[in-house]
């Protein structure tokens, strides 16, 4: 199997929340969350809301999960766990960008090979939302 696919033994991804992962695709490092569906397999997405791209999901421990669905502590916007479509909040209607993943002989591999996995946990970057900023600071008071 190519490393670079390598994500993850399956084992890692728990039931009833996220993992995440930083990826690399042309365009720089990219945070991404897999969480394991009802029928055990996984799916992944992009670590962000889709209300604020600039919000992250998982800030390090896993996203908050809610009667089975992800959902954004920020804003309360809550997404299907197997499509990514936000069903309540101010983003009603999007879906979360995904991450085209599998499970092979038990390992979380990645399908897209223009994108390689680079380590479990965020990402080296100054773009992640902190969360501790309040509404106020993004407007500008």
């Amino acid at each position: 199997m190519d490393e670079a696919r390598r994500i993850v033994a399956d084992a890692e991804v728990p039931d009833d929340g996220t993992l995440l992962v930083t990826l690399r695709d042309d365009d720089g490092e990219k945070e991404a969350i897999l969480t394991r569906l009802g029928d055990g397999s996984v799916v992944a997405f992009e670590n962000y809301c889709m209300h604020w791209t600039d919000v992250r999901l998982d800030r390090g421990s896993g996203a908050p999960v809610r009667d089975g669905e992800l959902v954004c502590a920020k804003h309360g916007a809550t997404f299907e766990r197997d499509s990514g479509i936000c069903n309540f909040g101010p983003c009603e209607g999007a879906r979360l960008q995904t991450v085209d993943v599998a499970v092979e002989d038990g390992t979380v591999v990645l399908v897209d090979d223009g994108v390689e996995f680079v380590r479990v946990g965020e990402a080296e970057s100054d773009d992640v939302d902190d969360l501790s900023t309040s509404p106020g600071d993004r407007l500008g008071f």
